[in-house]
């Protein structure tokens, strides 16, 4: 990273670089050293940094640091957030250098403190990517589907994407995790469904994903899988000892 790029190494130090000017505009990189893309990026956002010194370039990565990544919904690497003070101006997803040099010209190099209009912005992710409900579910028939997803198996991996291919990852190294030792398991994608995303967040009281379900209870994410990994208590849950 360049010099101009500072660097996030913990949730504190981020939240004081963004309150230390209010009307200071920010560019956040999200960023993970397993995705190749996030390199060029990385280089790109360096030199942006270095043309546009009035704004505040922030460096994050999404694996060390996964508080601040799941306080921006940040689903995918690389990602990028411009802000002005806490104010969000635009979200560029993926490895989009054009899209991201045009956003970060039109914001710190101007003094406007109008946000980007939705055509200015990035592509979002396409509509198909959160399907809703052709009917409006109730609670309870969003809790009984859930634990019908729940229950699809002995044991249930909810993640980011799918094995083949994950979106985040935490859920990479959690399907690695899961095959080396061996364990038959079924998946679901929780970006196809925003209700399950949302609703399995409240039924297990777990922020977080993924969340790895063992017949039909919450076990935990990818921290609580490794040290039961490494104690043998996940071959004891899945075996029913």
């Amino acid at each position: 990273m360049a010099e101009a790029v500072i660097e996030v190494k913990s949730p504190e130090q981020f939240k004081e670089l963004l309150s230390q000017d209010l009307n200071r505009v920010s560019v956040i990189n999200f960023w993970a050293a397993f995705a190749e893309p996030c390199k060029q990026m990385n280089v790109v956002f360096g030199e942006l940094a270095r043309k546009y010194g009035a704004g505040l370039f922030l460096s994050v990565d999404a694996e060390e640091q996964s508080d601040i990544a799941e306080s921006f919904d940040i689903e995918a690497v690389p990602s990028f957030i411009i802000l002005r003070g806490h104010t969000l101006l635009g979200r560029i997803n993926g490895a989009d250098a054009p899209a991201l040099s045009s956003t970060v010209a039109k914001n710190v190099a101007t003094p406007s403190h109008t946000p980007l209009s939705r055509t200015d912005q990035a592509p979002a992710a396409p509509p198909s990517s959160f399907p809703a409900p052709q009917e409006e579910e109730t609670p309870e028939q969003l809790e009984k589907r859930l634990r019908g997803l729940m229950s699809q198996s002995k044991v249930v991996l909810f993640m980011k994407g799918s094995p083949e291919q994950p979106r985040c990852g935490f859920s990479r190294k959690i399907v690695g995790l899961l095959k080396d030792e061996k364990v038959e398991f079924t998946t679901f994608d929780i970006l196809t469904d925003e209700s399950v995303r949302q609703g399995l967040k409240k039924l297990n009281d777990w922020p977080t994903y993924p969340q790895l379900i063992i017949n039909g209870e919450l076990v935990g994410g990818l921290d609580i899988v490794q040290e039961m990994i490494g104690n043998g208590e996940l071959a004891s849950t899945i075996n029913g000892a």
